[in-house]
């Protein structure tokens, strides 16, 4: 099809983390860890000393990677860089927010809820002018 963002197939394509320990910790756990020859990983630990431009560093350089198909990240640290996560319009990687242990999920700061919102408030909108 015209258009559609292919992953690439030759290996795997990988998911990255941007979180908590303990969330970054569990995903580990389940496997979803890297680390390359150049001794770059898909992850991102965020504590107290973190810096946003750390964040916003880490989110660039996952977001560029061909390597990586979806983009996990806390949505309390997706907020401290949500003029980022909000332009990031590409559909691979995928950008999903995530729960922390400390912070519940909020869906009304879920960009991805809102665009979907937004699309089918547009697409029910297009269908009562029928």
């Amino acid at each position: 099809m015209a258009g559609r963002t292919n992953i690439p197939t030759n290996n795997s394509a990988l998911i990255a983390i941007i979180a908590d320990e303990d969330t970054v910790t569990g995903f580990l756990m389940a496997g979803v860890g890297n680390v390359d020859l150049r001794k770059k990983t898909n992850y991102l630990l965020v504590d107290n000393k973190t810096t946003v431009k750390q964040i916003e560093d880490a989110f660039k350089e996952f977001t560029a990677r061909e390597d990586i198909a979806i983009v996990l990240i806390s949505q309390y640290i997706a907020n401290m860089i949500r003029f980022l996560v909000d332009s990031y319009n590409k559909p691979v990687p995928a950008i999903l927010e995530i729960p922390s242990k400390d912070h519940p999920y909020d869906p009304a700061h879920d960009s991805v809820l809102s665009r979907v919102k937004y699309l089918f408030s547009a697409d029910s909108v297009a269908s009562d002018r029928r």
